[in-house]
């Protein structure tokens, strides 16, 4: 017979399989759904075709039966500087903190399979459930802001008092009718840190994010050349970026994770905490697959992370990687080549003004 399940009981069972925030959203009609497609309309996605799925704007045409979602968050912080904190070093690279170690989608996936695990055997053979962590076409932070995980800050980052932006989200969406919880109040303020510290003016209104600027989506999601006139704002980054959250008063507060996984993973004598350049630019393809498996990284496969480190390279000025720029000014992928191009004329402009 199944057993009364109850919010509090999800809770501890959320607890019990590892995670640090859980809450419990309604499957209904919430009003940044209703945004989403204002958002996609002024072209903000750039060619991330995927969130044009109309399923996006709803779970219930996902799964009709959809009454709650639960939403999971586990933090991810390391005790590693930011990149704000981390000083300029002509020979290294930026990696977003959030894919220094393990690929999160595997690691919150099997804490999500533990949890609908431990619900399945309580609620009785007429419950019904799916999970997403990145993984469909769900708005997880607009369901998140609703569970009362966070409220969505200027960066549209969701905020949790205690820790922080530095959080993965993970959500089961079901057909239990649970009490929902209730969005915490917005406690950005006047505070307009992360807008006037993105390079890229990816933030120009508040709250509101233009993907076609944000160096995450430029060295992660793009795959075709990097606009000009955005190559140098990029600086170091090779790999996604952390300034809007670096910079933001929230995350001095954000406890380190002592998960195992999400510490920076070895690099060919380095590690991925601010990696060499050199090192990166020297991966084969087969070195990429291998170093990279089970990492957020392979996202932006091995020519879009050449890609990257040669932009990185430019902005360096530093004249140790002509040899390496030069060979890559050859090379038959025009992509590759462009980019090396404007690279070496970035460091000749930089030796001329020396």
């Amino acid at each position: 017979m199944a057993k009364p399940l109850t919010s509090n009981w999800i809770t501890e069972q959320c607890k019990a399989a590892g995670f640090d925030k859980v809450g419990i959203a309604p499957a209904t009609d919430l009003e940044e759904l209703a945004l989403f497609p204002k958002w996609l309309e002024q072209g903000h996605a750039g060619k991330l075709r995927y969130m044009h799925n109309p399923k996006r704007c709803d779970v219930r045409e996902l799964m009709p039966e959809a009454r709650s979602v639960i939403c999971c968050g586990l933090g991810y912080n390391t005790s590693h500087p930011r990149s704000t904190e981390t000083p300029l070093d002509p020979a290294r690279g930026w990696v977003s903190r959030y894919a220094w170690g393990g690929d999160y989608h595997f690691i919150i996936e099997k804490k999500l399979e533990d949890l609908r695990y431990r619900i399945a055997a309580h609620a009785g053979e007429n419950f019904q459930c799916k999970l997403y962590v990145d993984t469909g076409p769900v708005l997880e932070r607009v369901y998140a802001k609703h569970a009362g995980l966070g409220w969505q800050a200027k960066n549209t980052c969701l905020i949790d008092a205690e820790l922080g932006s530095f959080f993965f989200l993970g959500v089961l969406v079901t057909n239990l009718e649970l009490e929902p919880d209730t969005p915490p109040p917005d406690q950005c303020g006047a505070c307009t840190l992360c807008i006037d510290a993105c390079p890229t003016e990816a933030l120009a209104t508040p709250y509101v994010l233009d993907a076609r600027r944000c160096i995450s989506y430029l060295t992660i999601e793009l795959r075709t050349a990097i606009p000009e006139d955005l190559r140098q704002p990029m600086g170091r980054h090779v790999f996604g970026c952390d300034i809007c959250q670096d910079v933001c008063p929230w995350n001095e507060k954000s406890s380190p994770s002592d998960i195992p996984e999400f510490q920076p993973r070895p690099l060919n004598g380095d590690t991925l905490f601010h990696p060499s350049l050199e090192t990166l630019a020297d991966l084969t393809e087969e070195d990429f697959r291998r170093i990279f498996k089970a990492s957020p990284v392979k996202r932006a496969k091995w020519r879009g992370l050449q890609r990257n480190i040669i932009v990185a390279m430019g902005n360096s000025g530093n004249a140790k990687f002509r040899p390496t720029l030069e060979r890559l000014a050859g090379s038959e992928d025009e992509l590759l080549a462009e980019h090396a191009r404007w690279a070496l004329d970035k460091i000749y402009s930089a030796r001329e003004k020396v």
